[in-house]
């Protein structure tokens, strides 16, 4: 197969990572890429929104299958694009269209979503700009801590946990009147707290059946001990400790089967992947969020363990033909490390030298945003690499993966060091 991944980040780095391994790829292209895909694919300066220059090199290239990575492309409607082409609609294509890509486009579309549906989810209120007195009024009748959330995408940084009456009302002030994130935080949730541990599981389902891959933890806060503020994910480790069979009979009977049938119920068709955000409280699963595609840096930390050919499965998704799949997943850990741009999430500089990724031996390195210019690596964003260490435990994937970042370095370079610390306690008790 001709296949085409759409997006150049790091989600998108450890993706083709995966399909290049395939028996069934031919040609693999990254539209747009990064200096880490041009490894393993042929990098396509095509913007992941440029839906008439990503049809157009479909058609020239013969591209057969259409793998999407970030929910940009999904939420502005690629698959909708697509399917009104004449010309582009038998190319097979794995991500939902505009209406099933709600689901992350819209956190008050999500949240409705699961209430209709029975889904277990956190109490929440709805407030658009021009109701921000009432929202104000209904955060005063609220236990702190609370969950203010920007309706829209705002990069996985749109989620305020406010430990205070005031700092819930500075961050409303933030989203609905000095428009912090634009458009995405013109409608706000109010939501109610859940105190436990997040866990993210990831589906990749046809429309009728699914396969859930394997589950991961990742990190979101900036500093060490989950600190500071949100940012779009500082590392990951699959498997989690507590995601035993019981705790995931629980989300597939609770969650996952009925937001595949709710799905269908609500006539909405979908192939591709469903990552769900849960929070395990007291050991009983609670949807957080819904995303319309695999998470970053989650997809690093998962990609390693499924034993399976990707394209055969990404293949059958797109086909409606998943039924009587099944996942086979390694049984080492993969404990993921994102190093970032110092200053990250707020203000950073680009254009820093990266030396080191060379000597890299015994991990993977994904990169995400970087540069490369007369032979240079260099950093091109806030998130720059993830590095994946493996091991028969959290220790030793731990090891592993600090061991290769110890050889890396920039200017301003930071990580956090005690990525997966949480889950080895547990395992140690």
């Amino acid at each position: 197969m001709n296949i085409l991944l759409v997006g150049g980040g790091g989600r998108e780095h450890a993706l083709a990572w995966k399909i290049k391994q395939s028996s069934r790829c031919e040609n693999l292209f990254v539209a747009p890429g990064n200096p880490g895909t041009s490894r393993v694919a042929k990098n396509v300066s095509i913007e992941a929104d440029d839906f008439p220059a990503l049809g157009s090199f479909c058609m020239a290239y013969k591209i057969d299958l259409v793998v999407v990575g970030p929910e940009g492309p999904l939420v502005k409607g690629i698959r909708d694009y697509f399917e009104g082409d004449p010309s582009l609609k038998h190319i097979l294509l794995v991500g939902p269209g505009k209406k099933g890509a709600q689901l992350e486009g819209s956190k008050d579309f999500s949240k409705q979503f699961m209430m209709r549906q029975g889904i277990p989810t956190a109490r929440a209120q709805t407030f658009q700009a021009s109701e921000s007195a009432d929202a104000l009024s209904y955060l005063e009748s609220c236990k702190t801590p609370i969950v203010i959330k920007a309706d829209g995408l705002a990069a996985g940084k749109g989620v305020i946990i406010a430990s205070t009456i005031d700092e819930g009302r500075q961050a409303m002030h933030e989203m609905l009147e000095e428009k912090k994130f634009g458009e995405a935080g013109s409608k706000i949730l109010v939501e109610e707290f859940l105190d436990g541990v997040e866990l993210s599981v990831f589906v990749l389902t046809d429309g009728e059946d699914y396969i859930i891959l394997p589950e991961a933890k990742d990190y979101k806060r900036i500093g060490e001990g989950d600190t500071g503020p949100n940012t779009g994910g500082m590392g990951a480790v699959s498997p989690v400790v507590f995601a035993n069979k019981a705790f995931m009979k629980k989300v597939e009977d609770r969650v996952i089967k009925p937001t595949i049938s709710g799905l269908k119920k609500e006539k909405i068709p979908y192939r591709g992947f469903i990552f769900i955000g849960l929070i395990n409280v007291d050991g009983e699963p609670y949807v957080i969020e819904y995303n319309a595609r695999m998470g970053d840096p989650e997809t690093q930390a998962v990609m390693p363990r499924i034993k399976n050919d990707l394209v055969e499965l990404l293949e059958a998704a797109a086909k409606g033909e998943l039924k009587g799949k099944i996942i086979e997943q390694d049984k080492e850990y993969a404990l993921t490390v994102s190093l970032v741009s110092g200053g990250y999430p707020g203000h950073f500089e680009r254009g820093k030298k990266i030396s080191g990724l060379e000597s890299v031996k015994d991990a993977l390195v994904f990169q995400a945003g970087t540069k490369q210019f007369n032979g240079q690596i260099t950093t091109d964003g806030g998130r720059v690499i993830a590095v994946t260490g493996r091991g028969l435990n959290i220790k030793e994937a731990s090891e592993n993966a600090y061991k290769a970042i110890s050889g890396i370095h920039w200017d301003g370079l930071y990580f956090r060091r005690d990525i997966g610390l949480d889950l080895q306690k547990l395992t140690d008790n």
